[in-house]
């Protein structure tokens, strides 16, 4: 059986990549995303930035349709009716800009996400209230779905600016893990589409994304029991954190590689 590069890391690599795998799992189980966010910068910094896109893909598929289904098909269905839109122009935004993620230089496309990501957070960490009115959010959606899809397709994770909108637009905490599922599940879908094509998923990396699927399962249903246990304020507020956090991870990235 040929297990393509997942035969030639070595133990330690393959230690530290389940480690990752499975942080990336608690959290998105805790917040509802980040998954990818996690596993591009963490695995990154043990292995080529190309090998680690293609690490997150099977978990990234997995974990989120556990997310979109784990309270019924009725509420997933009506997140895809109410944001269709959104949903329509991440998809097809993803499925253009992977095409070119092979030509973007590496420390680009992490400081293009990091510094908005950074910011937005952090301002409202300190207590300013960003919220996007009633008649602005049609425009909001189309745009800001837009800079998401574009992003998820360079760098994997569309997550940051996904979560932002909607705490702008104060989607409560049940139905925005709901709405994010979905949100991520069809993106994800487009983005392992996408690097069948550009060829970042392969015969060769395909074995090792599926062997992190099993920690990131893991961490996902350690981080479902935390979540059910907190409230809407400290949702936010770990959320923010989390958000903060990993924009600075993709700065340092951006900056010094």
């Amino acid at each position: 059986m040929d297990l393509g590069v997942l035969s030639e890391f070595p133990i330690a690599v393959l230690v530290g990549a389940f480690l990752v795998a499975g942080l990336a799992g608690l959290v998105k189980g805790i917040v509802g995303f980040a998954l990818p966010l996690i596993m591009v910068s963490g695995l990154s910094s043990i292995m080529e930035p190309r090998l680690a896109l293609a690490g997150l893909l099977v978990p990234v598929i997995f974990t989120n349709a556990l997310q979109t289904l784990r309270q019924g098909l009725g509420p997933a269905w009506a997140a895809i009716k109410e944001f269709w839109r959104y949903l329509a122009i991440v998809s097809i935004a993803i499925l253009v800009a992977a095409q070119g993620a092979a030509l973007i230089p590496d420390r680009v496309f992490y400081f293009v996400l990091g510094v908005p990501v950074v910011v937005l957070s952090l301002i409202q960490l300190f207590g300013v209230q960003v919220r996007i009115p009633e008649n602005r959010r049609r425009l909001a959606e189309w745009v800001i779905g837009l800079i998401s899809g574009v992003l998820g397709g360079f760098a994997g994770t569309w997550g940051p600016t996904t979560v932002l909108y909607l705490l702008a637009i104060e989607v409560p905490k049940h139905k925005q893990m709901v709405v994010q599922g979905v949100i991520y599940g069809v993106g994800s879908v487009m983005l392992v589409l996408a690097h069948l094509q550009s060829g970042i998923l392969n015969a060769q990396t395909a074995p090792f994304s599926s062997t992190l699927l099993i920690p990131a399962l893991i961490g996902l249903w350690i981080g479902f029991r935390v979540q059910d246990r907190m409230d809407q304020a400290r949702f936010k507020k770990i959320t923010l954190v989390v958000l903060t956090v990993a924009g600075l991870n993709l700065l340092r990235k951006g900056m010094f590689g």
